[in-house]
């Protein structure tokens, strides 16, 4: 059967590398618009306990939800398509990298902020020089659980209109063609692993320019 499908996907690139493309453009679409709500809400929220509670409660009722059900919620208030698809994926991404935001925040050790207060910088000095790159490696684990989340989840998205990889499993099921609906679980697989490699790497990058960037300020001025 993988042969079958590997002989599909060579006999119909064009088709794969139009719903390959239709899947990653839906998967970055909404982990922009995700991270564009949730990280200035969290980093706003963390130092409001009450409301940083409430938000991560609510972040992980919405995590319960399964995908199928937040695209199917969204197929009757805004339609079919390639833009209710986003909306409902930006949903489904928002909840990690919200409750990572906050805990990585929240998680700075206070007597650092206190110390760069003490140096005279101001609150947005503060947030830009110390709270968002400390944060950042929590704040990016988010944002690869989101990545795995909505790869995954935009294969559902065909069933509202949206398209991708999904297309494939529909077009499988409707002919009886267990060959086909293989071909979206092997790029299915592939793209995750993509997802978490580049996620790891370039968490792993930004570590290391946080390191240098301590070590820069660290050293004292020349005489």
């Amino acid at each position: 059967m993988l042969v079958e499908a590997w002989t599909y996907l060579v006999g119909h690139p064009a088709q794969f590398w139009k719903a390959f493309g239709v899947h990653v453009s839906l998967s970055l679409a909404a982990l922009a618009f995700a991270s564009a709500i949730a990280i200035p809400i969290g980093v706003r929220l963390a130092d409001r306990k009450m409301s940083a509670l409430a938000a991560i409660n609510a972040a992980n009722i919405g995590r319960t939800l399964p995908s199928i059900a937040v695209l199917a919620l969204a197929m009757p208030l805004l339609g079919t398509g390639f833009l209710p698809s986003v909306v409902a994926l930006t949903l489904i991404a928002l909840p990690p990298i919200l409750v990572n935001t906050i805990t990585g925040v929240r998680e700075i050790d206070p007597d650092v902020i206190d110390a760069a207060r003490g140096m005279g910088m101001s609150n947005h000095e503060v947030l830009r020089r110390i709270k968002l790159p400390l944060a950042v490696p929590v704040i990016f684990a988010g944002l690869r659980t989101s990545a795995v989340q909505v790869v995954s989840g935009a294969v559902l998205a065909t069933f509202i209109g949206g398209g991708g990889l999904g297309d494939f499993i529909t077009s499988g099921i409707a002919m009886m063609a267990l060959p086909l609906m293989l071909v979206n679980d092997v790029d299915e697989v592939a793209v995750g692993s993509d997802a978490r490699r580049v996620g790891a790497l370039t968490l792993a990058r930004i570590r290391a320019a946080i390191r240098a960037g301590s070590a820069d300020s660290a050293e004292p001025p020349p005489q």
